[in-house]
């Protein structure tokens, strides 16, 4: 008899999944809350990792082992990691054959660009809507297994809570938000592909739909959640509706140029003070760096010196997007910068195959810790995602324990959070999780969430506690009252629980490469 697998969420992560799931001959419930083409990982820019070595650069999937680790400054699982960029080549040729349109380069090579933290051309894209391209493609793949039956839609409805036997995950239960009818959803394992806690914070350049309330909810039963604190900032965003836009990497790696006025000059301050990758320095150091000179003077990013061939071939939709949302043509005038919040590095508790301590439970994308520690180079998102999707996948067909759905309980799940008390705790955190923190405005922002109500304020709370107790600076999590790392006490992964009275921090060794 078939096993029927639950995923939560159809961005890429999940789509991912449903394919691979669909493949190893499980029935798939695919379950989100908007449909695939609204996901947040359309809205991905800048390209996709994979040592293609297309540009006679001698790269390999070990050198792209190496940058991850490196920029992730030791606390991604290496085991994880090396699986990662060992697949990424096929991978890519792989979404090549579904139909992705990515730029070419002489005959019939893929085309590579530079990327933040690493030396070698590795990012592979088309145009500057890479997201774009490969949900398209993924979206008719998992089309063509709905077709076939081997995948159910269930859309618009939103994920309430987990049925537990014990310590075993036998399905879940949803809402139609059209009818606002609850349906319990039997299945031999849940694969959770919801996306990054941007909920928490409100204006970052993530979709408002990632909320983050599925994680929270999760944490409430006792899933753990793991460096929580690592928060990465791109370094070049602009205010736009309420939220921040992002001005993609690609323009740093097509030529881009980051630069204040000093002394009535330009001054190009990444390329004066990190010469050998300048502009493409890993993002948690150009993000503080860009933070640290935005208070003596206004930071812009100069696209002007890009020929018009690179822009119409390689950034168009971020010209296009540029002209349209900030009146700002790129090819004649530079534009205003400032970090925002971008990705969740850390999430949901998860070994190298993507299970949760939760039976029957995994999880995948950015909603969970894996392959990116303490800090993420940009283009292993969408590598991730794939990637995770996939391994989640096969882990939950291989290793899910059919059990007696009899004995599942119902959970009970808390009302939601009022909207006054959701913009405060939004407040909240962008006051204490910034660029910079400290332990004193940590303090503080505890002691304002300790008075909230409802999921995601625990969840917040959690983010807080794990901030505070990693007593170092590390990748994306810079504490000027320790402003260095240390490895002796803080080379570990950062583990918050909830026991259904209070949150505990622990720190727990990464796994020793195998």
């Amino acid at each position: 008899m078939s096993k029927t697998i639950i995923i939560i969420g159809a961005g890429l992560a999940g789509l991912s999944a449903a394919l691979q799931a669909a493949e190893n001959g499980c029935n798939v419930k695919l379950v989100s809350s908007l449909p695939s083409e609204r996901a947040q990982s359309v809205m991905a820019e800048g390209g996709i990792n994979a040592a293609l070595n297309t540009k006679d650069e001698n790269d390999s999937p070990e050198e792209h082992f190496t940058d991850t680790i490196k920029a992730a400054c030791g606390l991604a699982d290496p085991n994880a990691v090396w699986g990662m960029t060992q697949a990424a080549p096929e991978l890519v040729h792989w979404l090549l054959k579904l139909g992705v349109k990515f730029n070419i380069s002489g005959y019939d090579d893929v085309d590579l660009r530079n990327f933040g933290g690493q030396k070698k051309k590795r990012t592979a894209f088309a145009q500057s809507d890479t997201g774009k391209q490969i949900m398209t493609a993924m979206i008719d793949a998992v089309r063509r297994k709905e077709a076939s039956g081997m995948v159910e839609r269930f859309s618009h409805h939103s994920f309430l809570t987990l049925r537990l036997c014990g310590n075993i995950c036998c399905g879940c239960v949803i809402r139609d938000e059209y009818s606002q009818e609850t349906v319990e959803l039997p299945g031999d394992a849940v694969i959770v592909a919801t996306g990054g806690m941007h909920g928490l914070f409100g204006n970052t350049t993530g979709s408002l739909s990632n909320t983050g309330e599925v994680t929270a909810e999760l944490f409430r039963l006792g899933v753990p959640l793991a460096n929580g604190e690592m928060i990465q900032y791109h370094p070049t965003t602009v205010k736009c509706g309420g939220k921040r836009m992002l001005i993609s990497e690609a323009a740093r790696g097509e030529g881009g140029r980051l630069f204040a006025m000093k002394d009535g000059k330009q001054w190009y301050f990444m390329e004066e003070k990190y010469p050998e990758l300048g502009n493409l320095m890993p993002r948690d150091i150009t993000a503080r760096e860009i933070w640290k000179v935005s208070h003596e003077s206004e930071v812009f990013l100069d696209m002007t010196e890009i020929s018009e061939e690179i822009i119409s071939n390689k950034l168009s939709g971020l010209a296009d997007d540029c002209m349209t949302y900030l009146h700002k043509d790129i090819r004649k005038e530079p534009v205003s910068v400032l970090p925002g919040i971008h990705y969740f590095m850390g999430g949901i508790l998860v070994d190298e195959q993507h299970r949760t301590p939760i039976q029957n439970l995994c999880a995948a994308g950015e909603c969970c810790a894996q392959y990116h520690g303490a800090n993420r180079l940009g283009g292993n998102s969408l590598l991730g995602a794939l990637y995770g999707g996939r391994v989640a996948a096969k882990s939950a067909c291989e290793q899910a324990d059919v059990v007696d759905l009899s004995c599942a309980t119902q959970i009970d799940f808390p009302p939601a959070s009022q909207i006054s008390e959701i913009k405060q705790l939004n407040k909240v955190m962008q006051e204490t999780m910034g660029v910079v923190r400290n332990e004193n405005t940590l303090l503080n922002g505890i002691q304002t969430v300790q008075a909230l109500t409802g999921n995601l304020p625990l969840l917040g709370m959690a983010v807080l506690k794990s901030a505070l107790a990693r007593k170092e600076s590390r990748g994306a999590h810079w504490r000027e009252d320790y402003p260095k790392s240390n490895d002796d006490d803080y080379l570990k992964t950062t583990v918050a629980r909830f026991d259904g009275k209070q949150i505990q921090i622990s720190f727990v060794p990464v796994p020793e490469r195998r």
